[in-house]
């Protein structure tokens, strides 16, 4: 049974939100009476989002629409210009874009892989933060950052250049907690375990290989099944609602399943991505 909220007269910018968890985030927010803005590279699917949330919204309230690249400095600019210039406001920012590629340190490509990694998981939503403190400072609003847990965790899969971006990510969110506070902005993270979305296969995993994944997380798992969309969307949600989480500020909050307290392991299919 999920939690009801009420955004009505919130706005909630969410990148990465034409699929996945930015997906479900976006379409949560809508249906709790937010104005939401949609952003990613397709704009097809942006388009399908956005109607979507229009659709469950109660007052019919319109998503806006915004194709751009996060790693663009112009697309990023026009975003946040176009979102304020549409609502005259910001209240909520979502940094949940994120890629993982698979890159192995003694690998030619390797240092090219990482800094395209970095650019999209880490400088982007550092270049986002800094831009829309001046409009989230007007609103006493609040920035949620979708990290991992890989950030807490090791791997030898060819993944190093990914753990490392969600590391900083925490860290980001801990300095900006801090630092954002007298602004009266506050600043926290989720950091999910395996979701069933299309993470996995943009990893390079063949879909029959993410469904064993999957299965595996409903094996190994306390709750017993690997994570949804919504899930994140809900913990997003109560870290955005003042009245529910108006004291969390700095959190790292793991939305994991249990993968961490019950010291769950991957390496038989971690081995089987490398494939």
């Amino acid at each position: 049974m999920s939690v009801s909220y009420d955004f009505t007269g919130k706005v909630a910018l969410i990148t990465g939100s034409s699929s996945g968890i930015g997906e479900g985030i976006a379409l949560l927010f809508a249906k709790s009476g937010a104005n939401v803005v949609i952003t990613g590279r397709n704009g097809d699917r942006v388009a399908k989002v956005a109607k979507q949330c229009t659709d469950v919204s109660p007052k019919q309230l319109k998503a806006l629409q915004v194709v751009g690249d996060v790693n663009n400095e112009e697309d990023l600019n026009r975003l946040i210009e176009t979102t304020v210039q549409t609502f005259g406001k910001l209240d909520i920012l979502v940094n949940n874009v994120g890629v993982a590629i698979k890159t192995d340190v003694y690998k030619q490509d390797f240092y090219e892989n990482y800094k395209n990694l970095m650019q999209t998981n880490l400088n982007s939503v550092v270049y986002l933060t800094h831009k829309c403190v001046e409009h989230l400072a007007k609103t006493n609003g609040n920035i949620i950052n979708i990290s991992s847990l890989v950030s807490k965790i090791s791997s030898g899969s060819g993944a190093s250049a990914y753990h490392m971006s969600k590391a900083a990510l925490d860290m980001f969110t801990k300095c900006m907690a801090a630092e954002l506070g007298p602004k009266r902005i506050r600043v926290n993270s989720v950091n999910p375990a395996i979701v069933e979305s299309n993470f996995v296969t943009n990893f390079g995993a063949p879909k029959p290989v993410a469904d064993q994944l999957y299965a595996a997380a409903a094996a190994k798992y306390p709750v017993g099944r690997a994570g949804r969309p919504e899930d994140i969307a809900q913990t997003v949600a109560y870290l955005a609602s003042d009245s529910a989480a108006g004291f969390l500020t700095g959190s790292i909050v793991l939305a994991d399943g249990g993968h961490m307290a019950a010291n769950v392991s991957f390496d038989a299919e971690a081995r089987k991505l490398e494939n």
